[in-house]
Order: C-alpha cells, then structure tokens, then sequence
C-alpha cells in the first residue's frame, strides 16, 4: 500500500500538473494539452510503463497506456482522467491560479479537482507499483484526455471514433466526479459513487424580425421576441423525475437521518448542504440562459436577437425536455443544437461497486456508501459507446465544512492534502484488489 513516502508524491505530482496552463477555451486557442501530455508520458517512462501520445489536432494530445495485469482471463478495467482545465482568471483567488501552491494544508489551483487531483493520484499509484513490483489482477488502461471540458471533440470522443483499439477488452471505468465524502448534521459520512449523469443539449435560439430606428413602433423586435422566451423558459417550474439512482440515493440520506420517508425530495436534498445544488439539480431536467447577443447599437433594433441554454436532461428523460423546451419558446423562435450528448445510468451493483466500497471502508471504516447522479456529464457518456460501463469515484474523504461542489470551475478551487493522500491509498487498494 502507498505509505508516508508516497503521500507527498501525490501533492507534488498534483502541483506540477496545476503548473502546466492547460486551459480549455472551447474555441481552439490556448496551449492545449500537449505539455501536460508529456509530463505525464515521462512520469509513467519512469516506472517502465510505455505510454503512446495521440493528438486529434495540434497540441490537443491524450495519452494512453496498458499495465497488464496477473489475470489474462478478468476484462481490463478503464481509468481515466482528463487533462484540460476550465480557464481562470486571476482576479478574486487568494493565489495564482496556475501556482500550485500549497497553503492551509491544500494545493490550490485550477484543476485542483477537476481534474488533476485524479491524475496525480493515478500517477502516484503507478510509481508505488513500480518501486515495489506490484502487479494487478487485471489489466488497466490508462487514459489521460484533452477537451473534456468542451465535451471531448479533441479527446474521448476522438479516440473512440480513431483509436476504439485502445480501449481493447475494457467493459467497466471509473473517472471523475463520484467518491467523495459529505458529512450529514448527524455527523454520519456518506461517500457517493457517480452511477449516472444527466445528458446535454446546448442549444443556440435565434428571434429574428424586421431592423429599424429605435424611436419607432417595432411589433415584430427580436430582442423583444428573445426575452419573452427566455422568460417563459426559466419561470417554467421542472416536474420533479426520480430516476432510480436518484431515488436510492434520496432514500438512503432520509434512513442515515431518521427522516419520515414522505418527505419530499427538494427536503431531503436540503440536508445536503452545498452539495444540494449539485443534487438538487438532479431531481429534474433544467435549461439555464447562459449566453445573450444582439445589436450593435442603441438606437437600433437589430435584425436578429441570440441566446444560448445550457440544457441537462435526466436519463429516460430526453424527449420530454425538448417538447418542453419547443413548447415554451413558441413559434418563431429558431432552436439549434450546439453540442448534444446522451444520459447514463447503471446500477449500483456488481463486483467493481463492491470492491470500491470495500476500498472506501478499509481507509474510513465508518463510511456510508450511496450512489448518486451527476448534473453535469463525464468523459464516460464518450466510452458508453463501446459498451464500456462507466462509474465516478475519485475517492476524497472531506473536511465537513468544505463547499466541494463550488470547487468545480469556482475561485480559490483547492484540494485538502489529506484527501489527496486518502484518495491515492483508496485507489491502490482498489486497483491492485479489483
């Protein structure tokens, strides 16, 4: 198992990858992923572990590897992390976000969590294997991936559609977003293993009518026209949809409680705490306004009004989220997909759901283990293709009064050492057993 030594490897390994500027614009600029890429291909040439770089175009670069396991006969088991990053700026964070800094017994920086910390605690792994010639039982495929978080045009989605060979063998992964602990008013620890996550459509509308003098009467105003939708769209109150995860989730947080099982939803998400946000969002399909364009000038009413909507639908789910969506903004209102991508959902059973809560329970014997819906999407909705069934579970244990989700393209985005320590311990447990 990984020991003292190890641990400030992980932090290190994490602070090196915040330092490495691999911000994702979505528009093609920025370095790309291609220094990250390198550093860590030269982390596994270190342990004897021989990685291929693939690039879907310049500087946007995945690495891939294959660590054979003692059982030829098991499925090979996919981990994945991705090594873009959201940008940031520097205004409002306590340090440089790009600085790695360690402070407050946290390394601080973008990607901290998303997803960096992931990637280092797979590194660190691999390097303790490597000094202490351990072998797993099966064979695990590394992939470290561009632009997940401008939906893996450059990364998985890439590799699934040039490279599927790669992923030879592979039927179950795990990647970000699940694992992590959430302390309850009671003081009892539920760690939640991602088993689902909602689809995404980005839609682009468009109102379009007649340009003219501001002064004058303007019956057909496309900036008008937009507002009305836009209106209409966000006052809609979403049916609550209880998906099967989400409601074995609820019901395990109400009995952890001693909650009256009638009690609904948005209540049980409450005692949450920040994470509400992220769950509560769960509980139904959403559409947020998250862009708006039109005109030029003040006196003008332009020809053509725009808005884009981040649209998340619950698996199941997808063809009343976009009636209801047509419905609401009417006639006369251009809808477009931007960028679109599928729901998932599987069961929390079978032996890799095993084996990570026996992982969790040997490091926090006091763990409670749930599983949960992610609100927003992973690199897994790209592996789903190949039939790969895909889990989040980057295994952090959590100070009780740390607003984890806010974390996630937030400000001062931070990771406690001591999760970063616990996680890496966690994953090597699971790894070497699974």
């Amino acid at each position: 198992m990984i020991g003292s030594g190890e641990h400030d490897e992980v932090a290190e390994i994490c602070r090196d990858l915040i330092r490495i500027d691999s911000s994702n614009w979505g528009d093609g600029s920025g370095q790309g992923e291609r220094a990250a890429a390198e550093y860590v291909a030269g982390e596994l040439a270190e342990c004897g572990v021989q990685a291929t770089i693939l690039e879907s175009a310049p500087k946007r670069a995945n690495v891939l590897a294959r660590i054979t396991g003692t059982d030829p006969t098991l499925p090979a088991l996919l981990v994945h992390g991705h090594l873009d990053v959201v940008p940031a700026v520097e205004d409002g964070w306590r340090f440089p976000p790009f600085s790695g800094e360690i402070a407050d017994d946290c390394v601080w920086g973008r990607g901290a969590v998303d997803m960096k910390d992931m990637d280092a605690m797979i590194l660190a792994v691999v390097r303790r294997w490597a000094r202490d010639g351990v072998r797993p039982r099966r064979d695990i495929v590394l992939a470290f991936l561009a632009d997940e978080e401008a939906g893996g045009r450059h990364g998985s989605h890439w590799l699934v559609d040039h490279h599927p060979e790669q992923f030879e063998g592979c039927a179950e992964a795990i990647s970000e977003v699940g694992g992590f602990s959430v302390t309850l008013a009671n003081e009892a620890r539920l760690y939640l293993i991602e088993t689902a996550q909602k689809g995404l459509a980005w839609l682009r509308l468009t109102a379009r009518g007649p340009a003219g003098h501001g002064s004058m009467t303007n019956d057909g105003n496309a900036v008008a026209a937009l507002v009305d939708a836009l209106g209409r769209l966000t006052a809609h109150q979403w049916p609550v949809r209880l998906t099967p995860t989400v409601r074995r989730l609820l019901d395990g947080v109400a009995d952890t409680l001693g909650l009256d099982p009638a009690t609904p939803p948005d209540d049980i998400v409450r005692h949450l705490g920040p994470l509400a946000r992220m769950v509560g969002a769960t509980l139904r399909n959403t559409a947020a306004p998250t862009m708006l364009d039109a005109g030029y000038k003040v006196n003008v009413v332009p020809a053509a009004a725009t808005a884009h909507i981040d649209g998340r639908f619950l698996p199941g789910h997808e063809e009343e989220f976009m009636a209801t969506v047509d419905r609401l903004l009417g006639p006369g209102i251009e809808r477009e997909t931007v960028h679109h991508d599928i729901a998932l959902e599987t069961g929390f059973s079978g032996d890799l759901v095993s084996a990570m809560v026996s992982a969790l329970r040997a490091e926090d014997p006091e763990a409670g283990v749930l599983p949960y819906c992610l609100s927003g999407g992973t690199d897994n909705k790209a592996f789903a293709r190949l039939g790969i069934r895909g889990y989040g579970f980057v295994p952090l244990r959590l100070p009780p009064d740390l607003d984890f989700s806010g974390m996630f393209h937030g400000v001062n985005e931070r990771v406690p050492l001591a999760a970063l320590r616990f996680g890496a311990r966690v994953l090597d447990r699971l790894l070497v057993a699974y």
